[in-house]
C-alpha cells in the first residue's frame, strides 16, 4: 500500500470515529431530550389525578372518574405506598404487588421515575412514568408502540449533514494525502535514485527538506563518479604498476592485491601459493610481521631487504591511520645486475680509454724529451694522430649508444632505399675492400624502401662490413641477400666467406667492449662498440638480429628490419 493511501486510511479511521462518536452521542442525547419531553407531558397527566383527587378530599376511589379525563390509549394505575394496586383503567382483576417495579422504586427515591418494558399483567410493552404523592403513587403508561418509538427516534437531519460533512472532508483528506503522499513519495525516489521526475516540491517544509536532499544528492553523485574514476585509474596503476602489491585491513584480511604480487611471493616462498596473508606465516617475512605487531611503538614505515632464488627483493611497509597496511615487493634483481654493469662499463670505459690516451702521450712524450731526426719524430706523430682517431672514433660510437639508449625519439625518420644506401657504402669502402681483396654480392632489389633513420641504417652495413675488412681476412667475399618478406618485415643475410669465431663467443659478439681476441682485435683497431651499435640501430628498426658460423668458414648475421 502506498503511503498516500496509507495516510488516506488512517485520517478516514480517525475521523469515521470521531463522526461515529459524535452521531452515537447526538442520538442518545436527543433520544434523552425526547423521552424527557415525553415525561413531562406524562408528569402533567399523573399531576392532573393527583389533582382531582385532592379535589374529591383525597378519596381514591374515584379513580376511575379520572381516567376518563386521559387519551384512550394511555394507561392509568393508582398505586399505595405498600405497592398494592389500588385501580388499573386495563385491568380490572386484583394484581401482583408493583412495590418492585423500576418506575414505583425510583420514585420512592427520587418523586418520580420511568421505565420502559413488557407488562407482567397483559403482556404489552409500555413506556411507564410514575410519581409519588405522599400517600400513592400514580402511574401513567402509554403502549410503547410505532408512534413512541418513531416519536422518541433521533432525527435523521443530523446524520445526512454529518454523512455529506463526511464525504466532503474526506475529499479533502484525499487531497491533503495526495499532496503530501507526492511528497514522500519524490523522497523516496530521491534516496533510492538520487534523482525524481522535476525539481518542482510543494512550498512546504517537505519540499524544502526535498530540495535540500537533491542538492546533497546531485553532489554527492558528482563526488560518487569523481571517486568512481579515480579509482579506476588507481586500480589500472596497480595492476599495471611494476611492483608487487597488497593491501590488508587491520585485522591482516586481504583487500586487493595486484598479479606482480603474487609472483614475486611464490618467488620468494619454497612452495607455490596463491594467497596472498601466507606473508605472515613465511619465515622470510618475519621482519615484517615483528614490526607489525609492535607498530605502535614505532613509525608507520618499514623497509627490509629479501634474498631468495638467486633474486634480489625491497619490501616496503605502509600503515595507515585505520591501522590497514599495504605490503609493496620490488624486484631489484635487474638494478643490481644494471648497477654491475654500469660498474663494468665504467671500467671497460676507462680501459679502452686508456689504452689511446698512453700511447699518445708515450709517443708526444718521446717526441717533446728526445731529439729525434725528422722520420722518426713524424713516425710517432703519424702513430699518435692514429690513436686520437681511435679515440675519436671511440668517443663517437659511445655517443650513439647513448642516443640510442636514452632519446630513441631524436633520430628523425624517413624511406630510404636500401639499394642506394648499400652502394653509397661501398663508394665510401672501395679502398679498403680492394686493399685486402675483398669481393662483395650484395643482391637487393632496387625497389626495397622502408622507413627507418639513415644514419642508423647505414651504420649496421658498414660496421658489419668493417667487421669484415678488420677480422676475416683476405680474399673474402661478403653477401648481402633479402630471403623472405612478410607484412611487416624484411629477412636479411649478412654473410662472409672469413675466418669466422669460436662458437662460445657467438654469444657476446653484441656486448659492449666484447673482443673475441682481446690482443688481435686491438691491434687491428675497432672501438669494441661496432656489434653493440648494430644491434641497437637493428631495434631501432623494430628488428632482431642472430649470429652464426657458416658451414664452410666464415660468418652470418641473419636480421629483420620493419618496413
Amino acid at each position: 500500500m502506498k503511503y498516500k493511501h496509507r495516510l488516506f486510511l488512517y485520517f478516514f479511521l480517525i475521523f469515521a470515529l470521531f463522526s461515529a462518536g459524535i452521531l452515537l452521542f447526538e442520538r442518545v442525547q436527543e433520544k434523552k431530550f425526547k423521552t424527557e419531553a415525553l415525561e413531562e407531558k406524562l408528569d402533567a397527566y399523573t399531576r392532573v389525578a393527583d389533582a382531582f383527587i385532592s379535589a374529591n378530599g383525597g378519596d381514591t376511589d374515584v379513580s376511575r372518574h379520572v381516567s376518563a379525563l386521559f387519551p384512550a390509549n394511555m394507561r392509568f394505575t393508582l398505586i399505595d405506598n405498600a405497592g398494592n394496586v389500588l385501580f388499573d383503567n386495563v385491568l380490572q382483576q386484583k394484581t401482583e404487588n408493583h412495590a418492585n417495579r423500576p418506575e414505583i422504586q425510583t420514585a420512592s427515591t427520587d418523586g418520580a421515575g420511568s421505565d420502559i418494558r413488557v407488562s407482567a399483567s397483559n403482556n404489552i410493552e409500555y413506556l411507564y412514568y410514575a410519581r409519588h404523592f405522599g400517600t400513592y403513587y400514580v402511574r401513567v403508561a402509554l403502549p410503547y408502540n410505532i408512534q413512541i418509538k418513531h416519536f422518541l427516534q433521533a432525527d435523521n437531519f443530523f446524520l445526512y449533514f454529518l454523512l455529506t460533512l463526511f464525504a466532503a472532508i474526506l475529499l479533502l483528506i484525499n487531497y491533503v494525502s495526495g499532496r503530501f503522499g507526492k511528497s514522500i513519495k519524490q523522497l523516496l525516489d530521491l534516496i533510492e535514485n538520487g534523482e525524481i521526475e522535476n525539481d518542482k516540491f510543494p512550498n512546504d517544509e517537505t519540499g524544502e527538506i526535498a530540495a535540500k536532499i537533491l542538492a546533497n544528492f546531485r553532489q554527492l553523485k558528482t563526488n560518487k563518479k569523481e571517486i568512481a574514476t579515480e579509482r579506476e585509474k588507481l586500480l589500472q596503476h596497480v595492476h599495471s604498476s611494476e611492483e608487487g602489491l597488497c593491501f590488508y585491513a587491520a585485522d591482516h584480511q586481504v583487500q586487493f592485491y595486484n598479479g606482480l604480487f603474487i609472483q614475486y611471493l611464490n618467488t620468494i616462498e619454497d612452495e607455490p601459493n596463491s594467497d596472498p596473508s601466507a606473508v605472515f606465516a613465511d619465515a622470510a617475512f618475519d621482519k615484517v610481521t615483528a614490526f607489525l605487531t609492535a607498530h605502535a611503538q614505532s613509525e608507520n614505515y618499514f623497509e627490509t631487504q629479501i634474498t631468495r632464488q638467486g633474486k634480489h627483493f625491497a619490501l616496503r611497509v605502509n600503515i595507515f591511520e585505520d591501522n590497514s597496511f599495504e605490503i609493496i615487493i620490488n624486484d631489484t634483481t635487474g638494478q643490481a645486475k644494471n648497477r654491475l654493469l654500469k660498474q663494468e662499463m665504467t671500467g671497460n670505459i676507462t680501459h679502452e680509454l686508456r689504452t689511446p690516451v698512453t700511447g699518445i702521450r708515450g709517443y708526444l712524450e718521446t717526441v717533446l724529451n728526445n731529439s729525434l731526426d725528422p722520420e722518426k719524430e713524424r713516425y710517432f706523430l703519424q702513430r699518435a694522430y692514429r690513436q686520437t682517431l681511435s679515440l675519436s672514433e671511440l668517443i663517437s660510437d659511445m655517443g650513439l649508444l647513448a642516443k640510442l639508449d636514452a632519446a630513441p625519439r631524436s633520430f628523425v625518420v624517413e624511406n630510404i632505399n636500401l639499394a642506394q644506401l648499400l652502394s653509397e657504402l661501398r663508394a665510401d669502402l672501395q679502398i679498403p675492400l680492394h686493399e685486402k681483396n675483398i669481393t662483395t654480392d650484395w643482391n637487393v632489389d632496387e625497389n626495397i624502401t622502408l622507413r627507418g633513420n639513415r644514419n642508423l641504417l647505414y651504420s649496421v652495413f658498414r660496421n658489419l662490413t668493417d667487421n669484415v675488412i678488420r677480422y676475416a681476412g683476405e680474399n673474402t667475399r661478403i653477401s648481402i641477400r633479402k630471403y623472405n618478406e612478410d607484412e611487416h618485415f624484411y629477412y636479411f643475410s649478412y654473410s662472409d666467406t672469413g675466418a669466422g669465431v669460436p662458437e662460445e663467443h657467438l654469444n657476446r659478439l653484441f656486448e659492449r667492449f666484447y673482443r673475441a681476441d682481446e690482443g688481435r682485435t686491438r691491434e687491428s683497431g675497432g672501438s669494441g662498440l661496432g656489434l653493440s651499435i648494430v644491434k641497437n640501430a637493428v631495434a631501432f628498426h623494430k628488428g632482431t638480429i642472430v649470429a652464426k658460423n657458416r658451414v664452410g668458414g666464415g660468418l652470418e648475421f641473419l636480421f629483420t628490419l620493419g618496413k
